[in-house]
């Protein structure tokens, strides 16, 4: 069998999935009609190769698919919404436009991920650190108190989950990530991509973002074990500027166990990352769905076959 090299993430009502060159984003409108946009996206590792090296790759990874997956996502919600007639434009985003033309979506795209970003820092780095510090008197050990803070981290990050789960909105948009894990595991296990075929395979994926997010969250348990600084500012900058060797690291972990299907500490170790995927951020998803996400896939596959 060819070699498979396609990712994706749920979007609004849709999927998207990205092969080595282009990516595909599919929706379905209110109207039930399906609507696909390919676009070519060239990778910095193409130009700069030093971000080729273990942990590099994973960092202009991650960065990317912050990006892409804004886009993405930012896509998918104006062409769901744009059947909804009564919807106009806030005053911001007039005022926006006429300021700043074409520039301002990337304006507002761009300012959309530094808070996101920044959010994501001060919820799951900065807090688990301060919550822990309570504990400072009585725990002397730095590693305890390390994995005192990388075990709050983690129940944050569940309670966050969780929380998020129970939204509506959000619960279609897990449907439509487990119809993305299932039509990859579709193609990777060799099988013709029919929705017959795809509602069979599993929801859950090794290499899923979810996955990848609580090993960042174990990750940073043993990064931040070989810091014993005290001081609070000194803390804090280390879980800002750690991040992104975390997730280079992360990102590793992550590539050799989806290359290592059979290896039994490979899947010994993903197995937190895919209960996750199951009791969180997939839901079985319905024929509809899974067609959407097949859209997804084809529209790579048109400019970019398995393989190439």
């Amino acid at each position: 069998m060819a070699k498979v090299n396609i990712g994706g993430q749920a979007v609004i009502e849709g999927v998207m999935m990205k092969g080595r060159s282009v990516y595909a984003v599919s929706v379905r409108k209110s109207d039930g009609t399906i609507v696909t946009d390919v676009q070519h996206a060239t990778s910095i590792m193409d130009r700069i190769k030093l971000l080729r090296l273990p942990i590099l790759r994973g960092i202009a990874t991650f960065a990317e698919s912050l990006v892409l997956g804004v886009k993405t996502l930012s896509f998918s919600a104006e062409l769901y919404g744009q059947e909804d007639e009564e919807e106009q434009p806030s005053k911001f985003e007039i005022w926006l436009q006429n300021k700043l033309g074409d520039k301002g979506e990337k304006i507002i795209m761009g300012l959309t991920m530094c808070l996101s970003f920044v959010f994501a820092i001060a919820l799951f780095m900065v807090l688990p650190m301060l919550i822990s510090r309570l504990f400072k008197q009585h725990v002397t050990s730095s590693f305890l108190q390390n994995l005192i803070e990388g075990i709050i981290r983690i129940l944050i990050f569940l309670t966050y989950m969780k929380l998020i789960s129970k939204m509506k909105d959000i619960e279609r948009t897990f449907q439509y990530h487990g119809a993305e894990h299932k039509t990859i595991n579709c193609l990777e296990s060799g099988k013709e991509l029919t929705l017959e075929n795809v509602k069979v395979c599993s929801r859950l994926h090794k290499s899923c973002g979810t996955s990848f997010l609580f090993i960042i969250m174990i990750m940073s348990i043993l990064v931040f074990t070989v810091f014993t600084t005290q001081i609070l500012w000194q803390r804090t900058l280390i879980r800002i500027v750690m991040v992104p060797v975390i997730a280079g690291l992360s990102y590793e972990f992550i590539r050799w166990a989806r290359r290592s299907p059979d290896n039994k500490l490979a899947d010994f170790l993903s197995k937190p990352g895919m209960w996750l995927q199951k009791e969180f951020t997939t839901i079985e998803p319905d024929d509809m769905q899974i067609q959407v996400a097949i859209e997804a896939v084809e529209g790579v596959l048109k400019h970019e076959p398995i393989g190439k």
